[in-house]
């Protein structure tokens, strides 16, 4: 009984730990105006135009967005860009997403404070450029 317990022990104090999980290979992190290198891109998160996401716990008729601009500093020059959870945008030769969003969405009637924000991005070059 002894020896259960102290293999328990550290399962109980892993899980009070509050972690991330793992960013998926090739995805980039910043909060606002923080660069991250995105492939051939550096990508400045701005300003949130909105984050409408489905609060946890909460049931939602729609699952919400988050929408906002970056500046997107690449080959082709400096330009400001709207960017929408989930869907890619053609920019240079490639294919860029913001893929995640951190943290997940607070419960009704609070705010997310602007500076907790980090953003996931992916850039995935075509093919032909491969």
């Amino acid at each position: 009984m002894r020896y259960r317990s102290l293999l328990l022990t550290p399962l109980a104090l892993a899980a009070c730990a509050t972690t991330r999980p793992p960013p998926s290979s090739g995805t980039s992190f910043a909060g606002f105006n923080r660069t991250a290198a995105v492939g051939p891109l550096r990508i400045t998160p701005l300003t949130l135009i909105e984050d409408s996401r489905c609060p946890q716990g909460v049931r939602c008729v729609w699952a919400g967005q988050v929408r906002m601009s970056a500046r997107i500093d690449g080959r082709g020059g400096i330009r400001t860009r709207e960017l929408i959870l989930g869907h890619p945008m053609s920019v240079g030769s490639g294919m860029l997403v913001l893929e995640t969003v951190a943290p997940p969405p607070h419960r009704p009637g609070t705010t997310i404070p602007r500076s907790a924000y980090r953003f996931g991005f992916r850039y995935t070059a075509n093919e032909m450029q491969r």
